[in-house]
């Protein structure tokens, strides 16, 4: 079966008995035509079912009105929470968005970043995968002065900006909140240091021990995929430690909450004898008993900042040029978990 034919200006013309130039003005709101003219255009324009070529007329001022977007991953509480962000502003100053999913795949975000340069966005937003190194993918962006900006895991590259919290200072205040509450031997439950993000808060819990003359103990560090069946193991390992830990600090709060169960089901309890301190602020540590002790991780707040920077750039009202960061303020947020001392 053919699809129906697509209704132009000029049957709109025809049905008012006007001419498309006429129509064509009328439906670009031009104070040269009256105002009765243009009611007339539009209610014909609907009833006939009439779809202006947004594509046509943005290939001719040579934008497209859209922004792309490349997460690590979509399955995250904390991705979402940018994406929110993202889009509030981009909606609000008339941009679209194209989100795409690198699924932590280096390889899967460079063809990403190859697609979205082919469909002509007008900017780029992106959450590097964890074993991005080499940026060549982005350099084609730049090239044709088409805006980048990097959010949350970063790499610096030449003409563009990155949107990122402060992870050493993070990784500072957890540990330092824990030693404030009485804690000596602390445990630290992260991923892969490879990762920048997590070698960062991994320096701010050494600076916090250092600062407080506690040595570091290498087997207090533990590294774990995100699994839930990691978590468990992870807290499993810590308890074996002899003497036991009095205090951990868990860079994920979904594994925060799976330590904290399994340390309950093996009869440690939080936060007399083990505090704990996770990070993300996301849903599960208020929902947990003891409620989780967390870094939030303004998720919202770094989408909105990262998109209205690349909007403000598109509309000429600010500037990407050499590297430079913008640092989004997380703060500590104290719950029960991790008050041994009231």
């Amino acid at each position: 079966m053919d699809s129906p034919k697509e209704v132009t200006i000029y049957d709109i013309a025809k049905k008012l008995d006007v001419s498309p130039s006429t129509v064509s003005r009328a439906l670009k709101d031009d104070p040269t035509v009256s105002k009765n003219t243009k009611k007339k255009v539009f209610e014909t324009a609907a009833r006939m079912g009439y779809r202006s070529n947004q594509f046509a007329r943005n290939l001719r001022q040579q934008q497209s009105l859209t922004i792309g977007v490349i997460v690590s991953e979509l399955n995250n509480p904390f991705i979402t929470s940018v994406l929110s962000g993202i889009e509030k502003i981009a909606g609000e100053a008339g941009y679209g968005i194209i989100i795409t999913d690198s699924s932590q795949s280096a390889k899967k975000e460079a063809a990403n970043a190859q697609n979205l340069f082919q469909r002509r966005v007008d900017g780029i937003i992106a959450s590097l995968a964890p074993d991005t190194k080499d940026l060549a993918h982005f350099k084609p962006f730049v090239t044709k002065g088409i805006p980048v900006i990097f959010l949350d895991r970063v790499e610096h590259m030449a003409e563009s900006t990155s949107v990122v919290i402060n992870n050493v200072m993070c990784g500072y205040v957890a540990t330092k909140h824990l030693i404030e509450q009485g804690c000596r031997r602390i445990a630290h439950v992260t991923s892969a240091l490879q990762h920048n993000i997590y070698a960062q808060r991994y320096k701010g819990y050494r600076d916090a021990l250092e600062e407080n003359k506690i040595p570091f103990d290498e087997s207090l560090l533990v590294i774990m995929e995100e699994a839930e069946e990691a978590g468990e193991a992870a807290a499993k390992k810590i308890m074996r430690l002899q003497p036991m830990p009095d205090g951990v600090f868990v860079t994920g709060d979904f594994a925060a909450a799976v330590c904290i169960r399994t340390f309950q089901d093996n009869g440690v309890r939080v936060p007399e004898d083990m505090a704990v301190v996770g990070f993300n602020n996301e849903v599960i540590g208020r929902l947990i008993k003891p409620t989780l002790t967390t870094i939030n991780y303004p998720g919202k707040e770094m989408g909105e900042a990262a998109a209205r920077n690349l909007v403000n750039h598109l509309k000429g009202l600010g500037n990407i040029g050499s590297i430079s960061t913008l640092t989004i303020r997380a703060d500590l947020i104290v719950r029960q978990s991790s008050l041994k001392t009231g």
